[in-house]
Parts: C-alpha cells; structure tokens; sequence
C-alpha cells in the first residue's frame, strides 16, 4: 500500500493528521511496542510533520492513552457486531470470545501478538494512566459477560458472577497463548470451551 493510500480517504481527500497519526501509531505500537516506537517513525508513517502531532497531542503519553481508548472502541465495535446476530444470553457471552477472535484475526503487519492492550500495559510503568484504561476495558469485558450471565441464572446471581470471572480469566488466558502462538486458534478452543460450560449451568 503506497502512502498515499494510507493518508488519503476512499474519496481522494486527505485525511485528518490526528487520524492519520492515530493510525499510524496504532500499527506501529501493536507491531514494533510502545517503547520501540519513537515520534519520528509515527511522523513519518502518518506523513505528517513533528509539529502537527503536539498540535493534536500533548505529548506520546497522551498519543499512547489515545491509541488504547482507540483499541478499546475497535473491539466494542467487534463485539456489538456479534450481538446482533446473538439469539438469547448464552449467545450473548459467547459473542465476547467471537469479538476476540475477530480482533485476532486482523491482518496486522508481523502477524497476531495477543492482546494490544494488555501488551502496551506491560511496557507502562506502575500508577500510569494507560493501565488504567487497560484495566477499565477488562473490567467491562468482564461486566458483559456476566450480564449476560445474568440473565441466563436469573435465580443465581452469585453464580453469574462466580462463572463470568471464570470465562473471564478463561478468554485472557487464551489470548496470552495465542499471542506467543501468533494466531487465534487458542482463542476459539476457549469459546468451545465456554460453550460447553454454559451448557452444563
């Protein structure tokens, strides 16, 4: 794909440099990691100058927690895909593990490395405000699920909510193994056996 490509929208017109700069961080921070990554190698892929970033970001600290609110948006957006065609609550959870696995499947530059977020949260030092969007997005991946949970055991609340944690470290721990196995493979074996454990409640 030419630079061109990448910085003009599907009607020729040029887009925006905040999205551009988004973009481009975003390849470059789930392929290369956010400490590899400088202000430069962004600039120069979004094709804009230095200048134009610190007029849309205060500084990478701020580009990173855009970037992971960016990420975090993408796979909402993946999620409420699959919840449309999800016929009742034991669809509705097993659409968290589908969103994954779509995520998972993106065609990224060095192949699938696992969970993006949980990836920058391990290169930000301790009290940063990224881990806590991180943190925030698994919390509410957590949440979905046991709403759902709820009404499947409507009578159970305690055991909503015991198995939602369940699923949850579930589907983290498929996503760890499948980013060292570079594919979602993993990830599809933990919704099969999520299914199979929404079948025996």
């Amino acid at each position: 794909m030419s630079a061109t490509d990448v910085n003009t929208a599907g009607n020729g017109r040029r887009r925006p440099a905040r999205q551009r700069l988004l973009e481009a961080a975003a390849r470059r921070f789930y392929a290369d990691g956010v400490a590899a990554t400088g202000i430069d190698t962004i600039t120069a892929e979004a094709g804009v100058a230095k200048m134009s970033l610190y007029n849309n970001f205060s500084s990478k600290a701020d580009l990173v927690r855009a970037y992971l609110d960016a990420r975090h948006e993408e796979w909402l957006g993946l999620y409420r895909a699959r919840l449309e065609a999800a016929d009742g609550p034991r669809e509705g959870v097993l659409a968290v593990f589908d969103a994954y696995a779509d995520h998972a499947a993106f065609a990224y530059e060095h192949g699938f490395r696992g969970c993006g977020l949980l990836n920058a949260a391990a290169e930000l030092p301790a009290g940063d405000e990224g881990r806590a969007v991180v943190r925030a997005h698994k919390e509410e991946v957590e949440q979905l699920i046991a709403g759902h949970l709820e009404r499947l055991l409507p009578d159970r609340p305690g055991e909503a909510h015991a198995t939602a944690e369940h699923l949850s470290f579930l589907l983290e721990g498929a996503m760890a193994r499948a980013g060292l196995e570079g594919d979602g493979d993993r990830v599809q074996h933990a919704r099969s056996m999520a299914a199979a454990l929404l079948d025996r409640l």
